[in-house]
């Protein structure tokens, strides 16, 4: 058999244009093995590749180790489109921006579109499988288009895959004449995000350096480093001590660093910060949608057009709705987020265990660190959980979007976005909530705790408080996340790479095939392109989700741990290059997509916006000493006294904090270790973190003055944050005035037009 084969197309589908000089340029490659002569798979195959020329697409097979199709889809094709959809931005012939008389030098990435729409809906007339069912059945290993490498280097020397280009300017126009618009859009919005981030991250920066500066002035810190002889309650039941309060005088210093006056307006200033970033992106994305004529672009409306021009005969699908079957959709997703709780509940168990073990231990280390070890060991648990429940996730919302039948592939995308960013925002902050609003509040008091399964009682909080708690969970999982996260996000499409071009071309150094690809110059380009990783529908929605995930973590709970903006920014400028570099060095093509906005993903971040209201007003109201501070200080402090003598505000607020319980109270106060405080004398008495009566341990007045300025404070802050929120967003238009005006002259222009036709025609 020849290496190469050229099959032109027949009539009465014939493109003149095509047969009078064969091309040089191929739409797209499909890839398979060399099967057997009539076997079954080689009738299906020529079977699809039959159906091709019947469309006149001109098809080019080279063999090497695999079999090779280059097609090349006809002219007329590409003129029917032309046709079909002129730009309603402009009322002329102007497809995504590009004038006509340029259309064939700049719209590589329509063409790649609407082969890879036909290829995809082209059925085997006997057995009505199309390409993807072929490839599922291993008829064909792939299909991809292919790489411009004039184009790439043009990538390297406009500074954009490249590392040592990290601070340069994204060339958004380059990338969406190569990668289409949806990629653009991607980088465009990254880009834009990341530089908000910057201003997110200063105040975060200035919060922790006030805190830094006020780390050995706070009185409640000073406090808990002199109280030597406070007694605090054991932290367990079986070899905790009783230990001096003053033990945690350097945890009561980090929570200093979180936990002062600005964290309330920082977490104030973030909820504004989400809205301006929002609607500042769409004045930028408005601005740039109309340079590429692309406002007014109908997704809809361009699916059709392809399927007419695939086949006029066919049908298009209706849209469905089923109420039976979205209710049971609603159940399962349902019950799939209780999965994702259970899971959380598991770590909770996790904890409350390894709490008892690390106490257990013969090392003095792990026994004083028992607390914090759990929640450091918990965190990457979770972070593991993340990973597995990811994957999960991921086969669940698939199946679920099919159970809906949605039209076409965008309502699907659409489905499928909502339902896997649903199941991984509770994969990522189940655990984070409990840290944040349960842990140390359902774990009862000494002498009376809650234990699970009439054993192991509850974790408690830090010593120094719950904020220490949270801070730890958000540290870890967000730093393993995008430190780790990116790593293998890189090394896994550099080592597959490098891979195939050692083990799976071993013949590409011998001199026979150099010479043949010299001869041939597609098949180098070919075999260059087959050799990168294969890219996937959901490439791009896997990054979007990624940043999704980290603008929750960043606006959610942003109060627990201010430094993430500046940590997000870090990682972005990283990312973007990444994300580059694997789309330019290490990955084939994408089928480049036309878009007008990132679509669900504004709604999913106008949720966040206002999920992020509602954490950081409970983490300040709830998991922080903020509210319990304030009572005191405005109701038992020495500053309400006749005598006040200038001592601080908050002096004795530790005290004022801890309840007293009674040793003999406990069931087995007989078995305790040894009751001696640093002075020698016995411990009769010993403090919690609660406000309870010393005689019957119930709540106190305090407790429940306090509780009601949680829930004051709660709610004044969420209606507070949504007013500015609402304000912010009525104050900055979606859209510049510039842009109106400019589409409101279009408008005009296009009108006055068809009146002057409507004259010229009219007879006098």
């Amino acid at each position: 058999m020849q290496d190469e084969i050229a099959l032109m197309p027949l009539s009465p589908f014939e493109d003149h244009e095509a047969l009078s000089s064969f091309p040089t340029k191929w739409d797209f490659v499909l890839v398979c093995d060399d099967h057997s002569l009539n076997s079954e798979k080689d009738k299906k195959k020529k079977s699809f590749l039959d159906e091709l020329y019947r469309k006149g697409f001109i098809i080019k097979m080279i063999k090497d180790e695999k079999l090779f199709y280059g097609v090349h889809a006809p002219s007329v094709m590409f003129r029917k489109y032309q046709w079909l959809l002129k730009n309603v931005d402009t009322d002329s012939e102007v497809i995504s921006g590009v004038q006509e008389e340029d259309y064939w030098e700049l719209m590589s990435t329509t063409r790649i579109r609407i082969v890879s729409f036909i290829l995809q809906n082209i059925k085997i007339q006997s057995t009505k499988e199309n390409l993807h069912d072929l490839i599922k059945k291993k008829v064909f290993e792939t299909a991809f288009p292919l790489h411009e490498r004039e184009n790439l280097g043009a990538f390297l020397k406009m500074n954009w895959a490249r590392w040592r280009d990290i601070l340069y300017r994204q060339p958004i126009e380059k990338i969406r004449t190569y990668f289409g618009e949806k990629v653009a859009l991607y980088f465009a919005w990254l880009g834009w995000y990341t530089c908000i981030l910057f201003v997110a991250a200063v105040p975060g920066i200035i919060l922790a350096i006030y805190g830094l500066i006020s780390f050995n002035s706070s009185q409640i810190s000073k406090e808990i480093c002199a109280a030597n002889t406070t007694m605090m309650c054991p932290l367990c039941d079986q070899k905790c001590p009783f230990w001096p309060l003053s033990e945690t005088c350097t945890y009561a210093q980090v929570t200093h660093l979180l936990d002062n006056e600005g964290t309330v307006l920082f977490a104030i200033f973030m909820a504004v910060w989400a809205t301006v970033f929002l609607e500042l992106w769409k004045r930028r994305r408005a601005k740039v949608v109309s340079n590429w004529k692309l406002y007014l672009w109908d997704e809809e409306e361009e699916e059709l057009a392809m399927e007419l021009i695939n086949n006029p005969e066919t049908a298009s699908p209706l849209h469905q709705h089923s109420y039976i079957r979205s209710t049971v959709v609603l159940i399962l997703v349902g019950l799939m987020i209780c999965v994702i709780i259970g899971i959380a509940h598991a770590l909770v168990i996790y904890r409350v265990v390894v709490t008892v073990i690390f106490t257990q231990s013969d090392s003095e280390f792990f026994r004083e660190r028992a607390s914090t070890m759990a929640v450091m060991t918990g965190a990457v648990l979770h972070y593991l959980t993340i990973i597995i429940m990811s994957k999960v996730n991921r086969h669940v919302a698939l199946y679920l979007c099919d159970m809906e039948k949605p039209r076409t592939f965008t309502e699907r995308e659409k489905n499928f976005t909502v339902k896997l960013f649903t199941f991984q925002f509770f994969t990522h902050f189940s655990s984070v909530i409990y840290v944040a609003f349960f842990l140390g509040r359902i774990n009862g008091r000494p002498g009376d705790y809650v234990r699970v399964g009439g054993k192991w009682r509850l974790e408690e909080c830090h010593p120094s408080g719950c904020l220490v708690d949270l801070f730890i969970q958000m540290a870890v999982i967000m730093t393993l996340k995008q430190t780790l996260s990116n790593f293998v996000e890189f090394m896994l499409p550099w080592i597959g790479y490098k891979y195939k071009l050692l083990f799976r071309n071993p013949k590409s150094n011998n001199r026979v095939h150099m010479e043949e690809s010299a001869r041939d110059p597609c098949k180098e380009e070919w075999l260059w392109n087959y050799n990168l990783n294969e890219v996937n529908v959901f490439s791009l929605f896997d990054e979007f989700l990624e940043m999704m995930i980290q603008y929750s973590f960043t606006t959610i709970f942003v109060a627990a741990f201010p430094l993430a903006p500046l940590l997000a920014f870090i990682n972005n400028l990283i990312e973007i290059r990444l994300d580059a570099i694997k789309m330019v060095r290490l990955q084939r093509r994408m089928v480049p997509r036309t878009a007008n906005d990132i679509g669900t993903w504004l709604l999913i971040l106008e949720a966040i916006g206002i999920l992020a209201v509602i954490g950081n007003g409970m983490v300040i109201a709830i998991t922080s000493d903020f509210i319990p501070m304030q009572v005191y200080k405005y109701t038992s402090s020495p500053c309400i006294q006749k005598n006040y003598t200038g001592k601080d505000c908050l002096a004795g607020y530790v005290n004022y904090s801890l309840s007293v319980f009674n040793v003999q109270d406990f069931a087995n106060h007989e078995n305790l270790p040894e009751r001696k405080d640093p002075m020698g004398d016995v411990i009769t008495h010993c403090r919690y973190r609660d406000y309870r009566n010393s005689e019957d341990y119930s709540h106190t007045v305090e407790f429940w003055h306090i509780l009601a300025a949680r829930l004051s404070f709660l709610i004044l802050f969420e209606h507070v944050a949504l007013c500015i929120k609402l304000i912010a967003a009525w104050f900055v238009p979606d859209v510049p005035r510039g842009i109106k005006n400019l589409h409101l002259q279009q408008k005009r222009e296009r009108l006055l037009k068809r009146l002057r036709r409507m004259d010229d025609s009219t007879e006098v």
